[in-house]
């Protein structure tokens, strides 16, 4: 059901074009009038935490005991002198068992989507939004000037880190992956992560992302510090320091910013509460379109401050979020890509792949990236 719902609500989506003077067409409003009736009559998906996974270890462990039972046959090879050449594997902690290539990568995704297809427990319907997030923010702790952070490393996966107020709630997208990681030990954590967030964008009908794989797990002392991550209750000068601090400039903060079309906030994380779109759980550009077309008021409540919309009283916008249509550097582009889904979808593509390699030292090259399929091709 969910996974109609996200289908109908995606093909409606690009069919509504709005024009030059920003105001929302009557197909928009009618498409926006029927996602705001849908999300209204919903249940909303209560927080869905698992028992602690078991460590990837065990299950590596438990794979190499029954190929070397088997003889290991197809996983290692002889040289010519004799001696047993392994392998190397794109894993620390699996090095030498073999080396993965596209079709690997296509199982490791292929596995996630089925996951996200099966677990419909967690908020409205899917897990892919805080995957998207999980991605997101361990790739967002780049520093450019110091050349530490970013997606190479997965040190999300230490307490200094993992408990940074800006990562509440991401635990449950790291033991959503977890089985994952066991049927797959031969991947490191920093190229699952990514390759989920891929795979979550793509399967929520976003574009296609191009990835390659070369990142390595590293341990606690290369944690990153906190504050390297954006702060929802500031502005745009907070926004151009965070964003400038990992390379990117106006358009690609904006473009970045889209991904707000997908999630929400909870009280017990951030303390900011609600979804900014009526489809949650769909890569589309309602985010730019809603930022223009609604009206925007701030919200009363005991919460920190955040603005929600005066009609439907249930969408919601951040301080940053606002900060984006009361800059005209930032509108612009906000109304670009409120225009045209394509020329967002284009641009959100380019700026995820740079993000989610900031600091890699990838052996491979950038024509040598991958496009991986989605589950309905």
């Amino acid at each position: 059901m969910a996974a109609t719902a996200r289908t109908f609500t995606r093909l409606t989506a690009r069919t509504a074009p709005i024009n030059s003077t920003l105001r929302l067409t009557a197909t928009h409003h009618a498409r926006l009038s029927l996602q705001r009736q849908t999300f209204q009559s919903s249940s909303r998906r209560g927080y869905a935490s698992g028992n602690e996974a078991t460590a990837s270890r065990v299950g590596y462990y438990a794979t190499f005991a029954a190929l070397a039972a088997a003889g290991g046959a197809g996983y290692f090879y002889l040289s010519n002198g004799g001696v047993t050449d392994m392998k190397k594997g794109s894993s620390g902690e699996t090095r030498g068992v073999f080396t993965p290539k596209k079709e690997d990568y296509q199982q490791v995704y292929n596995e996630i989507a089925k996951l996200l297809e099966e677990k419909d427990d967690y908020d409205d319907g899917s897990y892919g939004p805080v995957i998207v997030r999980l991605a997101w923010h361990c790739s967002g702790t780049y520093d450019k000037q110091t050349n530490t952070g970013g997606s190479n490393g997965a040190t999300m996966r230490f307490a200094p880190e993992g408990d940074h107020g800006a990562n509440a709630g991401l635990k449950a997208a790291r033991d959503f992956l977890e089985p994952v990681k066991e049927k797959h030990p031969w991947i490191t954590y920093s190229d699952l992560w990514t390759l989920a967030g891929v795979c979550a964008i793509q399967e929520m009908q976003g574009p296609s992302i191009p990835w390659r794989p070369g990142r390595t797990d590293r341990d606690v002392s290369m944690c990153t510090p906190d504050g390297r991550l954006p702060d929802g209750a500031k502005e745009q000068s907070h926004l151009r320091a965070i964003f400038g601090r990992m390379g990117f400039d106006d358009r690609e903060i904006v473009a970045l910013s889209g991904a707000h079309a997908l999630g929400r906030c909870h009280t017990d994380r951030s303390g900011f509460d609600g979804p900014w779109s009526f489809s949650p759980t769909v890569v589309s550009n309602d985010y730019f379109r809603l930022l223009l077309g609604e009206k925007w008021v701030w919200k009363k409540w005991n919460g920190p401050k955040q603005y929600e919309d005066a009609g439907s009283k249930t969408l919601m916008m951040l301080p940053t979020d606002m900060a984006l249509v009361k800059d005209t550097s930032f509108k612009k582009h906000v109304e670009r890509y409120a225009k045209d889904d394509g020329v967002f979808f284009k641009e959100f593509s380019d700026v995820i792949v740079k993000l989610f390699e900031l600091g890699v030292p990838f052996q491979s090259k950038e024509e040598d990236r991958m496009t991986l399929k989605t589950s309905g091709a």
